[in-house]
């Protein structure tokens, strides 16, 4: 874990550095494809995804290891064709995974957060699931263990595949000719993010789109219909946490409240969307019927409530930097402390972004909770070791973040109210 916090390390300033060119270009073209606020919660959802994932926190149902060992049948020494095969053996398990988690209800859950976001930019890109919590996609990769291929092999190029699929997250790159035909192109991934009826589920590809071609998923992007973007039970908030469990939380209230026992079992393995009749008689959910007329999630927002946003990340994603160029010298037990207070941070943050009431205490709490462990460790994760008075500018920090819940959720609406009036 400790070298996929370093490769995070460096990976997350550089997405970050492509998604402000991204936004700088769309200013100046005058064709912005980024919205302030969904931006900073697309942000906030990847540093959620890879604390949680730097963390290893997720069970292992079986390990590609373990598959090697028991189903090789040859041993391939690390020639540059075992990296091909590699490579491509990845992106058949990752358009498999990805078919699955678009046709199975329960799948869906790890995989609908990519899909949350109304806009399509390079942001978007960076949505990814904490709620992936059971590791099954070693199983994918039978075809690589049978053919032995190393362990280390695949264990160098999975995060390689994986950040190959961010650059073809945006709208500013047209059709790519005869690419087209080989790889995965910004045009085939517009088709994959949109609600169109003509597009749903189609294009699951990861890098290459050949496996959608050979198996009936591929679907052009077509000039008469413009991708719309989203999903059809919108999610309706800023917050990557909530959104990661909020499909989870129906399945799971629609088992509790169906009669039909079979239906109690099965709706976690049905196509994804399938409600049991009784419960969608009586407990209707409200589902995108016009892709072309439905009013994006938009609360209202002030200047200094999107600045102060804008600064609640830019601190978050300072400290999980710092938690990863330190990885070992914090230690478990301290990596899964900070890693609670960024969860929660990120959690407080866009809660407030969403504008409810209830933000405010988890802001006041999480400040409280970081002064006292200042105060009692005299430092923040041996801050002060790298930072000249670091602990004092991160417990300046927590108190900038108690004022600012209690600002934004009383004192601005106030201050609001009379320019409504008039």
């Amino acid at each position: 874990m400790e070298s996929y916090a370093t490769a995070l390390l460096y990976a997350t300033p550089f997405f970050i550095g492509l998604v402000l060119i991204e936004i700088l270009y769309g200013h100046f073209v005058k064709d912005q494809k980024h919205n302030l606020m969904d931006t900073v919660s697309s942000l906030s959802s990847g540093l959620t995804n890879v604390v949680k994932d730097s963390l290893g926190l997720v069970l292992i149902l079986v390990s590609y290891p373990f598959l090697l060992d028991h189903l090789a049948l040859v041993e391939i020494k690390a020639t540059w064709l075992v990296w091909v095969v590699a490579f491509i053996a990845l992106d058949f398990a990752g358009y498999w995974n990805h078919r699955l988690s678009h046709r199975i209800n329960f799948f869906w859950n790890q995989h609908v957060i990519h899909h949350s976001s109304e806009e399509f930019n390079l942001a978007c890109a960076l949505r990814q699931p904490i709620s992936n919590l059971l590791g099954y996609y070693a199983l994918l990769l039978i075809p690589a263990a049978l053919l032995g291929v190393p362990n280390k092999v695949i264990a160098i190029l999975a995060p390689i595949h994986l950040f190959a699929q961010f650059w073809y997250h945006t709208q500013h790159i047209g059709k790519m000719g005869i690419l087209e035909y080989v790889i995965v192109t910004p045009s085939q991934h517009r088709v994959h993010h949109a609600i169109n009826p003509e597009y749903i589920d189609k294009n699951l590809g990861q890098i290459f789109c050949v496996w959608d071609r050979m198996f009936g998923t591929f679907q052009e992007e077509l000039d008469e219909v413009p991708p719309q973007y989203g999903v059809l039970k919108p999610a309706n908030t800023w917050n990557p946490i909530i959104i990661n469990f909020q499909h989870l939380w129906r399945l799971v209230q629609d088992a509790w409240r169906t009669k039909n026992y079979w239906d109690k079992v099965r709706i976690w393995f049905m196509p994804t969307g399938w409600r049991p009749k009784d419960v969608v008689e009586k407990y209707p959910v409200t589902i995108i019927e016009n892709v072309y007329n439905f009013r994006k999630y938009q609360p209202e927002a002030s200047t200094s409530l999107k600045a102060y946003s804008l600064f609640q990340l830019s601190v978050t994603t300072f400290l999980m930097l710092f938690m990863f160029s330190n990885y070992s010298e914090i230690g478990f037990d301290g990596l899964l402390l900070f890693g609670a207070f960024i969860f929660i941070g990120i959690y407080g943050y866009t809660t407030l972004m969403d504008g409810k009431k209830y933000a405010v205490w988890i802001e006041v709490v999480r400040g409280i909770g970081g002064l006292t462990l200042i105060y009692f460790t005299n430092d923040w994760f041996g801050m002060d070791s790298y930072l000249s008075m670091g602990s004092f500018i991160v417990a300046l920090y927590f108190l900038i973040t108690i004022f600012g819940g209690i600002y934004f959720t009383y004192f601005e609406k106030s201050f609001a109210t009379p320019d409504l009036a008039s």
